[in-house]
């Protein structure tokens, strides 16, 4: 295992590996998200001299899927849709090779107090938490059910919904008083809320590619959001925040952010490419939060940050990507 940053140069000629199809959109709250990803990668895999077609999630997808099937499909969809291995199974039943996760690592990915859980047996540091449905809150009382939440964890925390992405439902809960509408802004997206203890310090992302050669992890990008939480609005908001690539981190914690990062792709059982998102306390622990299989790609996305500072070709990379899998075929359960 390395985390040396990967090489990939542009191909010298056009792949001949054929047609490929980006599939972005979707209905879930990301959608915006995902189409500007999927663009921003279809367009760099033009570039680097591949047919690409970018198709919605939607009825005529598949129609469209099985009437002219491409050599490789690249899903690029965000949120529950897109996250949770439904799609990837689809592709499967339909005999088609993909980039990214197989729906197995795809669920344990996704859901959030599954991920964890994996990790910490691998020793990574996550936080303490707890993961509650809404009907717990109903059937025993919000109040005395919320009590027990603070006690146990005690302030200031972090509330998300378990199975979601971009930040969204996410709150800070610094006094009780916070509490119940963080856990209503949860629910909002998912039967399941997870409530964390809040780790202060830095926030770091960390891309791991797999170009055929096994995991490594692109530079740490460091992140410091105007208004001190990495929401929705600072994550897709031009000039909302500040990255830092390589992170603000001494060399050390640098390289154990990546060795943290390649150690939770490896356990999850992620392939060609995931993030993960973490913090680095004060005192130089590094905390797992949580794993992406489909990170984004917008233009204030930190995976196409790492691959820029690392002297990447983003269109070379995802090529490699596509070959890998046309090679590997489909993934049989």
């Amino acid at each position: 295992m390395t985390t040396d940053p990967p090489s990939t140069p542009p191909p010298a000629t056009p792949p001949a590996v054929g047609r490929v199809v980006v599939v972005a959109g979707g209905l879930s709250h990301e959608r915006d998200v995902s189409l500007r990803s999927g663009r921003r990668v279809a367009d760099a895999m033009r570039s680097a001299g591949l047919e690409v077609e970018q198709l919605d999630a939607d009825a005529t997808l598949l129609p469209r899927l099985a009437e002219d099937p491409p050599a490789c499909v690249v899903p690029m969809l965000h949120g529950e849709t897109g996250e949770d291995g439904a799609i990837r199974e689809v592709l499967e039943l339909l005999d088609l090779p993909y980039v990214g996760a197989v729906p197995t690592a795809c669920r344990a990915a996704f859901d959030k107090p599954t991920a964890k859980a994996m990790v910490s047996r691998a020793g990574v540091h996550t936080p303490a938490s707890v993961c509650l449905p809404h009907e717990t809150f109903r059937e025993l009382g919000a109040a005395a059910v919320m009590s027990a939440l603070t006690d146990r964890l005690g302030l200031p925390l972090m509330v998300k919904p378990a199975r979601s992405g971009s930040a969204l439902g996410c709150s800070v809960v610094r006094t009780p008083a916070d509490l119940p509408h963080a856990m209503v802004d949860a629910f909002a997206y998912g039967a399941l809320a997870l409530a964390e203890r809040f780790v202060s310090g830095t926030e770091v992302a960390v891309g791991v590619v797999d170009t055929g050669d096994g995991p490594r992890a692109l530079s740490p990008v460091s992140i410091h959001p105007d208004g001190g939480v990495y929401d929705y609005t600072a994550r897709y908001t031009a000039g909302s925040t500040e990255f830092q690539v390589p992170a603000t981190l001494s060399p050390e914690l640098a390289e154990e952010c990546a060795r943290v990062a390649v150690l939770v792709h490896e356990t999850l059982g992620l392939r060609d490419v995931s993030r993960s998102d973490l913090i680095v306390d004060d005192e130089g622990t590094v905390w797992f939060l949580e794993a992406n299989v489909a990170p984004g790609f917008t233009e204030t996305s930190t995976v196409p940050l790492a691959v820029s500072a690392d002297g990447l070709d983003l269109g070379a990379l995802f090529s490699r990507f596509v070959d890998t899998a046309v090679a590997r075929g489909v993934h049989r359960a």
